[in-house]
């Protein structure tokens, strides 16, 4: 669906949905190279050339998923991490562990695609949320396949121009969550279709996140870089700030300029999933309540409530968000002795027929309680099941086809989560605010657009 195609101009059945859906993941047979023109004809069934910016944490995972193909550039601004993914993947990948030891080695993303512009096919992006858009806008412009981490962006500005741009450069995207490719996320969509509990008009979303600092006020002290650390990339197209322990390597997340707190964290995972199932685009609206914050630092836990309108014959929806321990009413239908969700957070849908419930990535959906789920009748899977969210992209870049959170879905999704960070900043006017998807903006508050976008050091820009 085109951007100019956004809420309210458009509806769709949960059939249709659904079978967009199907189309997405469908298998295709390959071209063989010899029918497009012989030896010297590259053709999109051969092995890809893959750039992995940033090997650390979850590009450590990110980076061996990509080993199915070859990698031939390595790129991480912090030297330690860089010698630990060689290490790991000695360690844990010895068939590939070469492969990793002769790629080209780089700290600045932007000469790594610079230099192997007419190599690398397709990048994956496993870096700090306010560095992706930068990266990922890059690789764009250059016509490569792409695979970002979640959240997709920093900003719902940068959400926005991303999905434009991959439209436009007709290549193949991802966005890196896991539990899109889930069984569980495919079950929930297939059940719902089905009607097992009516249509869903209220949904609760959950997480056990932070598990870092938030609210809290900038460090004061100013001790030294380390060595192994280009402090000055690391900051990106973020402003000048001293290095502190406190914002890298993990606890950027906590913070306004490099982070998109607990919804930006996990809502890639947990509100993916009624988002999906349900066929939702933008909010009508939205509303925050929260914990204390800072200049610097996302709230300690917060609220935020969002509204959807109807879809084709799906009706309204009103999604909660709950994070730092705050909690939906627990369900009177729910046994005792159950937990709600996982440990990471859940799902819980609300049907006029009944209720579902799921963990963090779509995992154990269930019927409650769980005597309706043993009545249930499952229908047959009509959604073709995944080998792996950075998997699933390859195989799509090889049969020409979308993958199935590709930046033409990944994009309304991060703004929809991005909404709640700006509905946070503005949760003084105990205003419900209005958002116009088209104009991007809140139509009932001008003083939002400052948060819609963040402004770029010189040297960086989309």
């Amino acid at each position: 669906m085109k951007l100019s195609e956004s809420k309210g101009m458009r509806t769709v059945s949960r059939r249709e949905f659904l079978g967009k859906a199907a189309a997405f993941t469908a298998a295709v047979n390959l071209v063989p190279r010899h029918v497009l023109g012989g030896n010297s004809v590259k053709t999109p069934s051969d092995t890809l050339n893959i750039a992995c910016i940033g090997v650390g944490g979850k590009g450590t995972d990110d980076s061996f998923a990509a080993g199915s193909q070859n990698v031939v550039a390595l790129c991480d601004v912090d030297d330690v991490k860089m010698a630990g993914f060689l290490e790991k993947a000695e360690k844990d990948r010895p068939k590939q562990a070469e492969m990793y030891h002769k790629a080209k080695k780089y700290k600045d993303f932007r000469r790594m695609l610079d230099e192997n512009a007419g190599l690398i096919d397709a990048v994956t992006i496993s870096i700090p949320d306010h560095t992706h858009a930068v990266a990922a806008m890059a690789a764009l412009h250059m016509k490569k396949h792409v695979y970002c981490q979640k959240p997709l962006t920093h900003t719902i500005f940068e959400a926005r121009q991303l999905a434009a741009e991959a439209a436009r450069a007709g290549v193949v995207t991802q966005m890196g969550n896991q539990g899109h490719a889930s069984e569980g996320g495919r079950l929930i969509n297939e059940w719902i279709a089905d009607g097992a509990i009516g249509a869903v008009r209220e949904v609760h979303c959950w997480t056990n996140r932070p598990i870092w600092p938030q609210g809290i006020e900038r460090p004061k002290e100013i001790p030294s870089v380390p060595p192994e650390l280009d402090w000055n990339l690391w900051l990106g197209p973020s402003a000048w700030r001293p290095y502190h322990p406190a914002y890298c390597p993990f606890s950027w997340r906590g913070w306004w300029d490099f982070g998109t707190g607990a919804v930006g964290d996990m809502g890639a995972h947990i509100i993916d999933h009624p988002y999906w199932a349900l066929g939702l685009e933008y909010p009508a609206t939205v509303q925050a309540s929260s914990t204390r914050f800072t200049e610097d630092s996302y709230p300690q836990a917060s609220v935020v409530t969002y509204s959807f309108p109807a879809r084709g014959e799906m009706p309204p929806v009103v999604l909660k968000w709950y994070d730092g321990g705050i909690m939906p009413p627990r369900p009177e239908e729910l046994e005792p002795d159950r937990k709600m969700g996982g440990d990471d957070g859940g799902v819980l849908f609300v049907g006029d027929r009944g209720k579902l419930m799921c963990g963090c990535y779509g995992n154990n959906p269930r019927l409650i309680p769980e005597s309706r789920m043993q009545e249930y009748q499952r229908p047959d899977k009509t959604i073709p099941r995944s080998p792996g969210i950075v998997e699933e992209w390859i195989a799509a870049i090889k049969a020409g086809k979308k993958s199935t959170t590709d930046f033409s879905y990944a994009g309304p999704l991060t703004e929809t989560m991005l909404l709640g960070n700006v509905a946070l900043r503005m949760k003084d006017t105990n205003q419900i605010l209005e958002w116009d998807p088209v104009k991007m903006e809140i139509a009932n508050h001008s003083e939002a657009d400052a948060f819609m976008r963040m402004d770029y050091r010189p040297g960086w820009s989309l």
